[in-house]
């Protein structure tokens, strides 16, 4: 089932000038609702290479409501089901050039592979024991996997050649009582390096591919909470402060930390952020029902776009950007996958 939606934009004076709001285009955004409801949290939908097909996990809960990952045809608006092993609860799914759908196994400590077409899964167990929870993943140039593991403090290679991993695990910062540095949310560069927060501290990391040494970028505040990361096609960091409702920026070549009052302000616990093939950074604001979607142009330093995104007692978590159709995806707690067309939209000067 399909539904589309129009909102209206509203462009907004970065701060700290004062919010001064103008009509801009209206942007479609289409529903597509998941026919397992919506107890399994669909979420962390990613766009097939191959055929344009939009796959998705259901995270939460088992069989038949959740505990799968689920491929959706937009042309149809069709689903199909792939049930995983039992205690799998999929964070994040991407799919490979081949066409072959990987996820992460947050509760059994697997990586899994997923022919679309036959069916068929392969799961893989994180050799490290102490790696019981990977989280989100990323693919490098040769389509191996980096992956976080947020409560058990693990950044992870696996080669997908040789089936073997690689475990990175961040130092806990001296008098902290936690156990973990919680790793969230990954991005690679151009030279093939990972980034990610360290959810738990004020640190954005990466490590040397070659090498696998980790360093560590300190931000903003002592108080920011970076909960999700993104990267330009010119290697610059952009992070959401969870806490302090702000965008920030990380210059890795000369370790610069700025960041940006959000539109809706320290309540707006910015959650979900993707950049586009204009470098357009957009953020999904939580902290209001319905969320809403801002866009920020970093030529500028300008927020320019301000979307209320449809249905209540949500959160967008990941989100996801096909270049081939400049369409944003992501999965709701309403139990909805939704699609934004981002192809005409303009910076409102």
């Amino acid at each position: 089932m399909r539904k589309a939606i129009l909102f209206s934009a509203l462009a907004f004076v970065a701060a700290p000038s004062p919010a001064r709001a103008q009509a801009n285009a209206l942007i479609p955004i289409q529903e597509f609702t998941v026919p397992w409801g919506r107890e399994g949290r669909p979420r962390d939908a990613a766009v097939s290479p191959i055929d344009g097909a939009v796959f998705f996990v259901g995270q939460a809960g088992s069989a038949p409501s959740g505990n799968y990952v689920a491929r959706l045809d937009p042309k149809t608006g069709q689903f199909r089901k792939y049930e995983l092993e039992p205690g799998t609860n999929p964070h994040t799914c991407l799919v490979d050039a081949k066409g072959f759908v990987w996820y992460t196994g947050n509760r059994n400590g697997t990586i899994g592979k997923i022919d679309p077409k036959t069916g068929e899964i392969t799961s893989y167990k994180v050799t490290d024991s102490t790696v019981r929870d990977p989280h989100t993943m990323v693919f490098d140039k040769n389509g191996n996997i980096w992956f976080t593991a947020q409560q058990t403090n693990a950044i992870g290679f696996f080669d997908v050649t040789t089936e073997k991993f690689r475990i990175v695990k961040p130092p806990i910062p001296v008098g902290s009582q936690r156990r973990s540095t919680n790793p969230y949310g990954i991005v690679l560069d151009s030279k093939g390096r990972p980034w990610f927060n360290l959810f738990a501290t004020n640190m954005i990391g990466t490590v040397d591919p070659v090498t696998f040494e980790l360093k560590t970028y300190p931000l903003a505040s002592d108080s920011t909470l970076n909960r999700r990361i993104a990267i330009t096609s010119d290697d610059q960091i952009y992070y959401t402060d969870y806490r302090r409702g702000r965008l920030g920026h990380l210059d890795p070549k000369t370790g610069k930390v700025q960041d940006w009052a959000l539109p809706g302000g320290p309540g707006s616990l910015p959650y979900g952020m993707i950049i586009d093939d204009q470098n357009r950074v957009w953020v999904a604001e939580t902290g209001s029902q319905p969320n809403k979607l801002v866009g920020f142009d970093p030529k500028s330093n300008r927020f320019f776009s301000n979307t209320v995104i449809p249905g209540e007692r949500n959160t967008v978590r990941h989100m996801f950007f096909d270049k081939k159709t400049k369409q944003i995806w992501w999965g709701m707690d309403s139990g909805k996958i939704l699609k934004l067309d981002i192809s005409g939209i303009k910076i409102a000067m």
